[in-house]
Protein backbone atom coordinates (compact mmCIF):
# COMPACT_ATOMS: atom_id res chain seq x y z
CA UNK A 1 0.00 0.00 0.00
CA UNK A 2 2.85 2.27 0.90
CA UNK A 3 6.57 2.37 0.35
CA UNK A 4 8.84 1.96 3.34
CA UNK A 5 9.70 5.52 3.39
CA UNK A 6 6.00 6.77 3.32
CA UNK A 7 4.69 4.64 5.38
CA UNK A 8 7.38 5.60 8.24
CA UNK A 9 6.39 8.90 7.40
CA UNK A 10 2.78 8.21 7.62
CA UNK A 11 3.01 6.29 11.08
CA UNK A 12 5.06 9.42 12.59
CA UNK A 13 2.56 11.77 11.19
CA UNK A 14 -0.26 9.31 12.85
CA UNK A 15 1.57 9.29 16.14
CA UNK A 16 1.97 12.78 16.43
CA UNK A 17 -1.64 13.85 15.92
CA UNK A 18 -2.39 11.18 18.38
CA UNK A 19 -0.20 12.70 21.08
CA UNK A 20 -1.70 15.94 20.43
CA UNK A 21 -5.13 14.67 20.70
CA UNK A 22 -4.14 12.67 24.20
CA UNK A 23 -2.91 16.40 25.23
CA UNK A 24 -6.37 17.92 24.04
CA UNK A 25 -8.36 15.42 25.60
CA UNK A 26 -9.71 17.51 28.56
CA UNK A 27 -10.61 20.42 26.62
CA UNK A 28 -12.28 17.72 23.71
CA UNK A 29 -14.54 16.80 26.61
CA UNK A 30 -15.79 19.98 28.06
CA UNK A 31 -19.20 20.97 26.20
CA UNK A 32 -19.03 23.43 23.63
CA UNK A 33 -20.46 27.13 24.62
CA UNK A 34 -19.63 26.63 28.49
CA UNK A 35 -22.99 25.65 29.19
CA UNK A 36 -23.63 22.51 31.09
CA UNK A 37 -23.53 19.25 29.90
CA UNK A 38 -26.31 16.61 31.23
CA UNK A 39 -23.97 13.53 30.09
CA UNK A 40 -20.72 13.52 31.27
CA UNK A 41 -18.35 12.22 27.73
CA UNK A 42 -16.35 10.10 30.34
CA UNK A 43 -17.01 6.36 31.26
CA UNK A 44 -15.78 4.86 34.10
CA UNK A 45 -16.05 1.25 34.85
CA UNK A 46 -14.09 -1.76 36.82
CA UNK A 47 -12.41 -4.60 35.52
CA UNK A 48 -12.78 -8.32 37.20
CA UNK A 49 -9.76 -7.09 39.61
CA UNK A 50 -11.23 -3.99 40.88
CA UNK A 51 -9.04 -1.74 38.72
CA UNK A 52 -11.04 1.34 38.14
CA UNK A 53 -10.79 2.08 33.82
CA UNK A 54 -11.54 5.71 31.93
CA UNK A 55 -12.91 5.58 28.67
CA UNK A 56 -12.86 9.13 27.14
CA UNK A 57 -14.25 9.13 23.87
CA UNK A 58 -11.79 10.15 20.78
CA UNK A 59 -12.48 11.85 17.53
CA UNK A 60 -10.17 11.12 14.94
CA UNK A 61 -10.21 14.46 12.34
CA UNK A 62 -7.80 14.02 9.41
CA UNK A 63 -8.32 18.11 8.05
CA UNK A 64 -5.60 19.09 11.02
CA UNK A 65 -2.70 16.43 9.34
CA UNK A 66 -0.46 18.87 7.82
CA UNK A 67 0.69 17.06 4.31
CA UNK A 68 4.49 15.74 4.55
CA UNK A 69 7.15 16.87 1.79
CA UNK A 70 9.46 14.27 0.38
CA UNK A 71 12.62 13.78 2.27
CA UNK A 72 15.37 12.03 0.97
CA UNK A 73 15.40 8.63 2.07
CA UNK A 74 18.45 7.63 4.74
CA UNK A 75 18.26 4.22 4.98
CA UNK A 76 20.50 3.82 1.84
CA UNK A 77 22.83 7.10 2.28
CA UNK A 78 23.91 6.10 5.65
CA UNK A 79 26.93 4.59 6.58
CA UNK A 80 24.94 2.47 8.64
CA UNK A 81 22.48 1.21 6.01
CA UNK A 82 18.83 -0.52 6.92
CA UNK A 83 16.11 -1.49 5.38
CA UNK A 84 12.28 -1.80 6.80
CA UNK A 85 10.05 -4.95 7.77
CA UNK A 86 6.37 -4.03 7.32
CA UNK A 87 4.06 -5.51 9.41
CA UNK A 88 -0.02 -5.47 9.38
CA UNK A 89 -2.13 -5.74 12.44
CA UNK A 90 -6.17 -4.22 11.47
CA UNK A 91 -6.44 -4.64 14.79
CA UNK A 92 -4.40 -1.49 15.60
CA UNK A 93 -4.29 2.02 14.38
CA UNK A 94 -2.53 3.02 12.78
CA UNK A 95 -2.63 -0.66 11.17
CA UNK A 96 1.00 -0.95 9.32
CA UNK A 97 4.17 -0.64 11.27
CA UNK A 98 7.62 -0.16 9.53
CA UNK A 99 10.54 -1.14 11.91
CA UNK A 100 13.84 -0.91 10.72
CA UNK A 101 16.47 -3.72 10.53
CA UNK A 102 20.28 -3.01 10.20
CA UNK A 103 21.83 -4.51 6.80
CA UNK A 104 25.59 -4.72 8.18
CA UNK A 105 27.62 -5.73 11.34
CA UNK A 106 29.48 -3.08 10.72
CA UNK A 107 29.71 0.50 9.25
CA UNK A 108 30.79 1.65 5.75
CA UNK A 109 33.60 3.79 5.21
CA UNK A 110 34.34 6.69 2.81
CA UNK A 111 35.49 3.80 -0.17
CA UNK A 112 31.88 1.82 0.44
CA UNK A 113 33.55 -1.13 2.51
CA UNK A 114 32.24 -2.12 5.87
CA UNK A 115 34.29 -1.76 8.62
CA UNK A 116 33.83 -4.08 11.75
CA UNK A 117 36.46 -1.70 14.07
CA UNK A 118 32.46 0.01 14.08
CA UNK A 119 28.99 -1.67 14.73
CA UNK A 120 25.53 -0.93 13.50
CA UNK A 121 22.79 -0.36 16.00
CA UNK A 122 19.32 0.26 15.78
CA UNK A 123 17.98 3.26 17.07
CA UNK A 124 15.20 2.60 19.22
CA UNK A 125 11.62 5.01 19.48
CA UNK A 126 8.62 4.60 21.97
CA UNK A 127 5.09 4.74 19.99
CA UNK A 128 2.02 5.09 21.04
CA UNK A 129 -0.97 2.74 18.99
CA UNK A 130 -4.05 2.03 19.32
CA UNK A 131 -5.70 -1.40 19.96
CA UNK A 132 -9.43 -2.10 19.12
CA UNK A 133 -10.84 -4.25 21.92
CA UNK A 134 -14.21 -5.71 22.11
CA UNK A 135 -16.06 -4.17 24.94
CA UNK A 136 -17.56 -6.24 27.44
CA UNK A 137 -20.66 -5.54 28.63
CA UNK A 138 -24.58 -6.76 29.28
CA UNK A 139 -26.42 -4.05 27.45
CA UNK A 140 -28.12 -4.83 23.76
CA UNK A 141 -25.44 -4.39 20.77
CA UNK A 142 -22.75 -5.77 23.25
CA UNK A 143 -21.22 -7.69 20.94
CA UNK A 144 -20.87 -5.66 17.97
CA UNK A 145 -19.21 -2.71 20.28
CA UNK A 146 -15.91 -2.08 20.01
CA UNK A 147 -13.06 0.74 22.12
CA UNK A 148 -9.53 1.73 21.33
CA UNK A 149 -7.21 0.60 24.08
CA UNK A 150 -3.78 3.14 24.46
CA UNK A 151 -0.84 0.95 24.02
CA UNK A 152 3.19 1.79 23.65
CA UNK A 153 5.63 -0.28 22.02
CA UNK A 154 9.29 0.37 21.20
CA UNK A 155 10.52 -0.42 17.67
CA UNK A 156 13.70 0.16 15.88
CA UNK A 157 13.63 3.19 13.88
CA UNK A 158 16.37 3.18 11.80
CA UNK A 159 20.15 2.61 12.68
CA UNK A 160 23.29 4.31 13.49
CA UNK A 161 27.07 3.57 13.86
CA UNK A 162 28.49 3.40 17.43
CA UNK A 163 32.01 2.19 18.75
CA UNK A 164 32.40 -1.05 20.26
CA UNK A 165 32.35 -1.13 24.06
CA UNK A 166 35.75 -1.63 25.38
CA UNK A 167 36.43 -2.21 28.87
CA UNK A 168 40.16 -1.99 29.70
CA UNK A 169 41.24 -4.80 32.72
CA UNK A 170 43.77 -3.64 34.98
Amino acid sequence: MFSAANSSTVTAVCMVAMMMMMMMTEAAAMPKGGGQSRHSLKAHRKTSDGAVVETIPLQLDTSFLVPSKPIRPLENVSISPWTYNNTHDDSLFPPALAEARCLLDGCLDSEGQEDLSLKSRPIMRQVMLLRRVRSTGAGPGAEHSYHFRLESRIIAVGCTCVRPIVQRQE
